[in-house]
């Protein structure tokens, strides 16, 4: 993206700084007045391995070496409601992150944690309003109150329809179960984030920053919507929603992109949705560092694209933060590449002296217009989509998704032509490529995951597990929130599959169309 460092605007030379303050409306400069010298952002770690007692492992790893929130990957069984020993797992289970087929997993993935103190992030979506009630219900049998308990679901079911797939049911039944995440949650956990609206995948799948921001946001005025229209108080379940983003490699383009997020969302929900709450006004965001960036050449030069990218969250305010492991562009990282990827958010904490001026780029002609720029793109953007009739129908029409296809074949042919130059890929090669140590799929702990979660089966009381599926599947039919009728098959320890499965027969699974 290029600006003309000539053109008069708030934030050229002659005007250096826009007269906003952080942690004042639009929240542009940041959220809070003094930002990350009263209190540094979550740093996170993302990891899930082929078995739960290994994801333990990991976390209990992590946890000793300073990082301060953990996010739990799934396999992709689990993330499109099948369990473990279903035949439309196999070859999948426990490959992308650890399988949960019950309370057993779930239980061992965390246990001797403090549930109360550590904040937890899951990447579901499809799956999500069952995984949060596996979660609920491990923590209070081992004493810790649901009130107490602090993390993030990402429960965004829409970029699933435009980017990454994992989704089961029709979109408005998909929204349901969204939406019932907001209710439970504003009456019985008021710490915990009902939502991670996530631009991430959608940048992953070819996305420009502006069509990130976009659509992000786009996706944020659905649910809002879709929760007014159930009567929800915006001023209320707003204050716990929150957006994931990607921190990508054109270093000043994504600082821009934060700042503009933060708002482009304030002024939408002050403006569209007569919100009043302060809070319920915050765009509050994790970041994850590029994957779709990593390459498999040279990884070492991964290490440098993330320092980057990571710095770029943190000059744009982020409140959370994983960074990637070098080797992530070829395998699970190991203890050693993880270690160093936390390293490289403490060192930019602790050391690099960015901590103590909330959005130091403030005032500077080329992020002040490179912020207005991605404002107004991502503006024009979104009333797209207004006419089109919103997100959904964008969504269904394939609108959204042709968009991005668009942007990543755009971008795929700069690189083939070398318009765009990737170092160590389409230029400065190296002949022969490095021995990698490399962390490995345990094919006999697959075996083992699945001989489990068949003795699980066998040994639970089945009559008891179909008696409240049944009473599931008759309150999918009604309009009553969910959540608690799938807690009570969690504690009569029903599967994910099993409830899946239960709401598939209500809800049938979306086929796209387009």
């Amino acid at each position: 993206m290029h600006i003309n460092p000539l053109k008069k605007t708030g934030g050229c030379p002659d005007h250096p700084m826009k007269k906003e303050d952080p942690g004042k409306y639009p929240f542009t400069r940041g959220l809070y007045s003094d930002m990350y010298r009263k209190k540094l952002w979550t740093m996170r770690q993302y990891a899930g391995f082929t078995t739960a007692e290994e994801s333990n492992k990991r976390f209990q790893y992590l946890l000793d070496h300073g990082v301060t929130g953990l996010s739990v990957a799934f396999d992709l069984p689990t993330q499109i409601g099948y369990d473990s020993d279903n035949p439309m797992a196999e070859g999948e289970v426990g490959k992308v992150g650890v399988p949960v087929t019950s309370r057993r997993e779930i239980g061992l993935l965390f246990d001797n944690m403090p549930l109360d103190k550590v904040s937890v992030s899951m990447t579901i979506n499809s799956t999500a309003a069952t995984l949060l009630a596996l979660y609920i219900v491990t923590a209070e049998e081992r004493g810790f109150s649901a009130s107490k308990l602090r993390g993030t679901i990402q429960n965004d079911i829409l970029k699933e329809f435009i980017a990454r797939g994992t989704y089961i049911y029709p979109p408005e039944h998909s929204m349901r179960l969204v939406t019932d995440v907001f209710e439970f949650c504003s009456n019985h956990i008021p710490n915990w984030n009902t939502i991670s609206i996530s631009g991430y995948h959608i940048r992953e799948a070819g996305s420009t920053a502006a069509q990130e921001l976009a659509f992000t946001i786009a996706d944020g005025i659905a649910y809002v919507q879709t929760a007014i229209d159930r009567g929800f108080d915006c001023n209320k379940f707003g204050k716990r929603l929150s957006f994931f983003f990607n921190a990508h490699n054109d270093f000043l383009t994504e600082i821009a992109k934060f700042r503009a997020a933060r708002k482009l969302w304030a002024t939408i929900m002050k403006e569209r949705f007569g919100v009043t709450n302060e809070k319920a006004l915050h765009c509050r965001f994790h970041v994850q560092t590029g994957g779709s960036t990593l390459a498999a050449q040279q990884i070492e030069n991964n290490v440098v694209r993330t320092t980057i990218q990571a710095m770029s969250a943190v000059l744009g305010g982020a409140q959370s933060l994983h960074t990637n492991s070098k080797d992530e562009a070829l395998a699970l990282p190991t203890d050693e590449n993880v270690r160093l990827a936390l390293r490289t958010q403490q060192i930019i904490a602790y050391e690099s002296g960015i901590t103590n001026h909330p959005d130091p780029l403030a005032g500077s002609y080329v992020i002040e217009e490179l912020t207005d720029k991605l404002e107004s793109e991502a503006r024009q953007l979104i009333q797209e989509i207004d006419n089109l009739g919103g997100a959904v129908k964008a969504i269904e029409a394939g609108w959204i998704q042709n968009q991005i296809a668009l942007s990543a074949y755009d971008y795929q042919q700069k690189v083939d032509s070398k318009k765009h130059i990737v170092v160590g890929v389409n230029r400065f090669q190296e002949d022969a490529p490095r021995e990698l140590d490399l962390q490995s799929i345990d094919t006999d702990a697959v075996k083992e995951q699945i001989k489990a979660v068949k003795k699980f089966k066998q040994e639970r009381d089945n009559n008891q597990v179909k008696n409240y599926l049944d009473k599931l599947e008759t309150g999918a039919r009604g309009n009553d929130n969910l959540l608690p009728l799938i807690i009570k098959c969690v504690k009569n320890d029903c599967t994910m599959g099993e409830i899946a499965d239960t709401l598939r027969s209500v809800f049938g699974e979306y086929n796209p169309t387009f």
